[in-house]
């Protein structure tokens, strides 16, 4: 969360280790293999997945390190199935060399890799409240004691009942409050952070919601849902990004097109890959009407009417149309837009490929850039949108607009203060430089 400073002697000898572990197994493996090039290809292939799908696991949480954690096992399985590595000895020195490479690698690397944040450390809140939706993400704040948690910490719970309105009960807590927290879904965490804006108090987002995509960008555990009150105490303080629908704020994205209509399916919560690859052939074939989209892209460039428009707050690494990955940064002070175009007599199998394979950024018709501001046109009376999650129905023209740094927000001390995308490696090559950088006595990044 603050500048980093020169790395220490155990993470320069970390750094040394990996190196050295990495290097070595390569020789190993060269040496045996010098006289088979197609297994000497496929084995330096495989130890380069396992080494960095390994470090992406070390700092991932959840079923993203589970999925890595595979990935990285299967690779080193795939080294042992080459014929001329089965002998135990050369096997077990290439998979032990590869391992230690990667815990060393973590180790050297910390969390530099992460682009550095403005903030500041701030002291516990005088008078702290949080609003708390008890319904949301299948009853978390019940099964954290979230509001018993709170009154521990000196805060103030309240909870949100069946007729109130959030927006009044936020505004009435911020006249005294000066910092206000929300524990709930993300379109709850964007109206309680819209009022502490207006307000300019501090704001603490609790991850009590489904998805809580706001919180993971932040840097905060989503499955160790209290400790985010931490925030109320001794804590630090940054300013993020938000975005804005017309007057509407978000925290996340909002959604057009495809992607609008297939999030209303009962079936995409539990299913998203299955239902949107289901959905497409309808909403997109031959005889399906055109979503009727129209906006300028940079260079005042007029394309064809778009079939799926997203807009973020802030870039995200985006694989698929089913789910969204993570932004490396809430502070870039620009709005994320992506497109999709999609010829309906032959681009239409290849999409659904792209989608099936996570390669969405490879099909012909996607398109993405960034900007401060953003105009949807059509000719329809009604757009179908979907803000942090929730369906909506608006009239063009939509306007969306950056608010860099609008808003204050404190997470704990220990937090990682970075979504995991932030600090993972990017391949190889990327890893290997900062090992290096680390080794030099400089920051990884």
């Amino acid at each position: 969360m603050t500048e980093p400073a020169s790395p220490s002697l155990a993470r320069r000898a970390s750094a040394v280790l990996a190196l050295a572990a990495l290097a070595t197994a390569i020789v190993v493996v060269v040496v045996v293999l010098v006289r088979s090039p197609l297994q000497l290809m496929a084995a330096l292939l495989l130890l380069a997945v396992a080494v960095v799908a390994g470090w992406a696991a070390l700092v991932r949480r959840g079923w993203q390190r589970a999925v890595l954690a595979v990935v990285s096992v299967a690779a080193l399985v795939g080294v042992a199935f080459l014929p001329d590595l089965r002998t135990f000895v050369v096997l077990a020195v290439v998979l032990g060399l590869t391992v230690l490479s990667g815990i060393a690698g973590r180790a050297a690397l910390g969390h530099d890799l992460a682009p550095h944040v403005e903030a500041i450390p701030v002291g516990p809140a005088e008078h702290g409240v949080l609003l708390m939706n008890p319904r949301s993400g299948g009853g978390k704040v019940a099964r954290f004691d979230l509001e018993n948690e709170a009154r521990r910490r000196g805060v103030t719970p309240i909870l949100l009942r069946p007729g109130d309105d959030l927006r009044e009960l936020a505004e009435r807590a911020a006249e005294h409050a000066d910092v206000i927290g929300m524990a709930g879904g993300d379109g709850s965490q964007a109206l309680v952070a819209d009022v502490a804006r207006r307000h300019d108090i501090a704001f603490v987002c609790v991850p009590a919601g489904t998805r809580n995509h706001f919180a993971l960008d932040l840097g905060l555990d989503r499955e160790r849902v209290a400790l985010a009150l931490d925030a109320f105490g001794e804590a630090v303080e940054r300013r993020v990004d938000l975005a804005v629908l017309g007057d509407r704020v978000f925290v996340n994205n909002a959604s057009l097109g495809v992607y609008a209509t297939v999030v209303q399916s009962p079936k995409y919560r539990d299913a998203k890959v299955a239902t949107v690859a289901e959905q497409l052939p309808e909403l997109l074939g031959p005889g399906a009407d055109r979503f009727d989209l129209h906006f300028s892209e940079p260079g005042g460039v007029e394309p064809p009417a778009a079939d799926v428009v997203l807009v973020s707050n802030g870039v995200y690494q985006l694989d698929r149309l089913s789910g969204f990955g993570t932004r490396e940064r809430l502070d870039g002070g620009s709005l994320g837009i992506v497109t999709v175009t999609v010829d309906r007599a032959r681009d239409l199998p290849t999409l659904i490929t792209a989608e099936l394979t996570g390669q969405l950024g490879r099909f012909p018709g996607y398109k993405t850039w960034q900007a401060a501001e953003f105009v949807v046109r059509s000719g329809r009376p009604l757009v179908e949108v979907g803000v942090d999650g929730e369906a909506l129905r608006l009239e063009p023209p939509l306007r969306f607009r950056s608010l860099p740094g609008a808003l204050r927000v404190r997470v704990p001390k220990d937090a990682p203060g970075a979504a995991p995308a932030a600090f993972a490696p990017r391949g190889l090559r990327q890893s290997v430089s900062a090992l290096f950088r680390v080794l030099a006595g400089r920051p990884a990044y």
